[in-house]
């Protein structure tokens, strides 16, 4: 296809409608950043103007243990968050975040002793590792000739498990339209696709920072699974506006009546 990969040579720099690497310049028609949220591409081409921002710690082993659920189980805390995830017959990935910068996996025990409890006999296969997980809106995702895409040009907290979802389909707007030449088509459709997974992830924050609140509305949901259901439907965009409406309306009844 024509493709040229040039690996292990650095991007240094960006110059208009050319990319600098050592010892070379490169032009380009287009420029993708798609490097991350700690994007280099956002911050050489002035893109680091915000909306909204808001940083999470998170902190993640692996424990070799047989799962006891074949789904992602979310344990709620005082101002953290425990996930469980399946990744083989006898492994489990734990990750514990926190709105706090020094969150570990040894206050488990304090945090989740159910959870600890089922990690008891279980051994941890390698190191600990630590991540920062971002709520990001900026107010422009291209310039000139350059356009950001995934983490690079904004991301939700990884709580909505929607991070890659959303890269993909901002991969495909803007395919679309560089194929039209015309970004602003792109700045439309990435603000469109943002909406869902940024209204979906304020909402659970907001349950992380008011425990009467989450505790409510969790015994709401453990007395009408459909309701919940209705709500998965709409954090997957698999929704009408109308079935929007009438889960919200459904919502606030079942969390007056909870």
């Amino acid at each position: 296809m024509g493709v040229r990969f040039l690996w292990q040579t650095p991007v240094i720099g960006i110059r208009n409608d050319e990319v600098l690497i050592a010892g070379e310049t490169i032009r380009a028609r287009w420029i993708v950043g798609a490097d991350g949220v700690g994007s280099r591409v956002r911050q050489w081409c002035g893109l680091n103007d915000q909306t909204h921002g808001a940083h999470r710690y998170a902190s993640r082993v692996h424990y070799r243990a047989e799962p006891w659920s074949r789904h992602v189980e979310v344990y709620w805390g005082e101002g953290a968050q425990a996930w469980v995830t399946p990744v083989g017959e006898e492994s489990v990935c734990v990750v514990l975040v926190s709105r706090f910068p020094r969150v570990r996996l040894s206050s488990l025990q304090e945090q989740f002793p159910e959870l600890a409890r089922r990690l008891d006999h279980a051994t941890c296969i390698g190191a600990e590792r630590g991540a920062v997980t971002v709520t990001r809106q900026l107010k422009s995702v291209h310039r000139g000739a350059v356009a950001l895409v995934g983490d690079a040009s904004g991301s939700v907290d990884a709580i909505t498990g929607d991070g890659l979802n959303l890269g993909f389909r901002q991969a495909q707007a803007l395919a679309a339209a560089m194929q039209a030449g015309d970004l602003g088509a792109y700045q439309r459709a990435h603000r469109r696709l943002a909406r869902r997974p940024t209204l979906m992830g304020r909402l659970l924050l907001l349950l992380d920072s008011q425990p009467k609140l989450r505790h409510r509305t969790m015994r709401a949901l453990a007395a009408h699974p459909d309701l919940f259901a209705r709500l998965l439907a709409v954090h997957v965009g698999a929704t009408s506006p109308r079935h929007l409406a009438e889960t919200g309306a459904l919502l606030g009844w079942r969390f007056v009546a909870a």
